[in-house]
């Protein structure tokens, strides 16, 4: 089975820096969170299980951004959730950092448990988010995804446990693989809507001519029925 998902290309927004709205929903507050990680470690397949309600059987590395949207029902208002998935190689990340930072919400962090390298990374790309001005009232989630992976583990949970505490962020232990714990895939960008749904709401309107987002489709192979774990 074949599905379709969006890449971005190129934003331009206002200067303003107004939030970015792709949808025709007025009754819906929209706001942008960004996944930040290593390549590899599983960030696309974390948004599709969490928009698509599947698992990413052979995903092909991103080039540039993918981009997806839910939308959440919580406490009987309309939450939409766009999802920035970067690219985690920095040749196609260049062109491309300083849209990819603007006007965002929240950030996931991502890393494999079952590569020390990529926990050791996330330093340097909690960093290029203070670089690129995301404040320190954005939410920010640390997320170590392919715990179905038991026995090729590298990142003790202590071990991540403590990184979070030194930053004050949530950790969640996750695999966007295993079909026994969809529910816990959904709860980390459910922390993060709750957590936005407090925020002063957007002021939603078209976008303007200077206000515009390319995508283009690129078709991708599923497989229903997996999910996600949480520890």
């Amino acid at each position: 089975m074949q599905t379709t998902a969006l890449c971005v290309c190129l934003v331009s927004e206002a200067a303003s820096g107004g939030p970015l709205v792709l949808s025709r929903d007025f009754r819906a507050r929209i706001f942008k969170i960004i996944v930040i990680g290593d390549s590899n470690v599983g960030k696309t397949c974390l948004t599709y299980r969490f928009c698509g309600g599947a698992f990413l059987k052979n995903p092909e590395a991103t080039i540039g951004v993918d981009f997806r949207e839910r939308t959440l029902q919580l406490d009987g208002e309309s939450i939409k959730l766009q999802i920035w998935d970067t690219a985690g190689q920095e040749r196609f990340r260049k062109s491309m950092v300083e849209h990819y930072y603007r006007s965002v919400h929240a950030v996931i962090f991502v890393y494999d448990m079952t590569s020390l390298s990529s926990f050791e990374s996330l330093p340097e790309w909690i960093d290029e988010c203070t670089r690129h001005s995301v404040g320190p009232m954005v939410p920010r989630i640390l997320v170590g995804n392919k715990c179905d992976l038991r026995d090729s583990r590298e990142v003790p949970t202590s071990v991540a446990q403590r990184l979070a505490d030194s930053y004050n962020f949530p950790l969640f232990e996750t695999s966007a693989k295993d079909p026994a714990e969809k529910e816990h895939v959904d709860a980390i960008f459910l922390t993060l809507a709750y957590r936005l749904k407090s925020h002063k709401p957007l002021r939603l309107k078209q976008p303007s001519e200077s206000r515009k987002l390319r995508v283009w489709s690129c078709k991708t192979k599923m497989i229903d029925n997996c999910v996600a774990c949480i520890q």
